[in-house]
């Protein structure tokens, strides 16, 4: 099904990518076979150097939903996934991994619920884990932020070990507006889903719509350790903020900002502020200890890197003859 670009979408699909070309035509194919079509499907390749460039084209100039940006240099995981948000039109909103799958009805039965239920602000379905050949592995399979106060939703969204699988699921344009969206540090996502939990509940379908693909290549992967995967969100070094180093501590302070923003009753505000200040002072005070000692660290290397090569420049060498 085609759109007149003229008009307004029901859903806009978000697709950031950086050099996924060995994925990325199965992912764009499960998409536009989608049996829901009131879509646009939003393409920001992050300066890519591979074919994605070349496939995305040939999509768009076949299918007027697909609607494909470039950057001119690569801005970062984190801002590319928000510039696909910045680019949208839909009333719901989902983002789009360039290596994963959909199955057709995925966009109908979530299209469905967010009608229905006006108190869901997020709907997503169970997902089957796949290697990077296809072949499953797994099923994920849990329910959340589903049902409770906004603050039992948050607590249940910062405490339990998923792996936002959440995060892809059909959202409210008005409400992801709203928040954050993903900030550059690592587990953003897991902060925007308990961002959107506090704004309503969650809605899980259990028939299993979306395939996630696992494989080597995947940032997680490929950055294994926290502090190695800033190189994701900063590709750039230069431009290195504050993130960069203390990614425990600027989550701890959204947290809080997040909380102190969202229209919320006063029982379930200070709930989530002494949930969030217990995971500063004990759930990770390792994490915020060992965030100090590695930027000064990373501070003196630094200087003395930087005194001692002044004092092999020319110029040290002149003076001291």
């Amino acid at each position: 099904m085609m759109i007149d670009n003229a008009r307004t979408p029901l859903v806009s699909i978000g697709l950031p990518v950086f050099n996924g070309e060995k994925y990325l035509k199965e992912a764009i194919a499960s998409i536009l076979a989608q049996t829901f079509g009131d879509f646009e499907l939003i393409i920001s390749d992050n300066a890519s150097s591979d074919r994605t460039e070349e496939i995305c084209r040939q999509y768009a100039a076949k299918d007027s939903r697909v609607r494909y940006y470039r950057n001119a240099t690569n801005i970062g995981g984190a801002n590319n996934h928000n510039r696909t948000f910045e680019l949208s039109r839909g009333k719901y909103f989902r983002l789009a991994a360039h290596d994963d799958v959909l199955t057709p009805t995925l966009l109908e039965k979530c299209v469905a619920i967010l009608d229905k239920e006006p108190s869901v602000v997020l709907c997503y379905s169970n997902i089957i884990q796949i290697d990077e050949h296809g072949k499953q592995t797994g099923i994920l399979d849990k329910d959340l932020a589903c049902s409770g106060t906004p603050y039992q939703r948050f607590r249940q969204l910062a405490n339990w070990n998923h792996d936002c699988e959440a995060t892809y699921g059909l959202m409210r344009a008005e409400i992801l507006r709203q928040t954050d969206l993903q900030p550059n540090y690592t587990d953003s996502d897991r902060t925007l889903l308990c961002e959107l939990s506090l704004y309503g509940r969650f809605y899980k379908i259990a028939e299993p719509l979306f395939y996630k693909r696992y494989h080597a290549e995947m940032s997680t992967q490929a950055y294994p350790k926290i502090h190695e995967r800033m190189a994701w969100f900063y590709p750039q070094k230069k431009a290195m903020k504050a993130s960069a180093f203390f990614p425990s501590w600027i989550k701890t302070f959204h947290y809080l900002r997040i909380i102190g923003r969202v229209p919320l009753n006063l029982k379930d505000r200070i709930s989530c502020y002494l949930h969030a200040l217990h995971w500063l002072l004990q759930a990770h005070w390792k994490s915020f200890g060992k965030e100090i000692v590695l930027f000064l660290v990373n501070f003196f290397t630094r200087w003395t890197w930087v005194v001692r090569a002044n004092d092999h420049s020319p110029l040290q060498q002149s003076e001291k003859n």
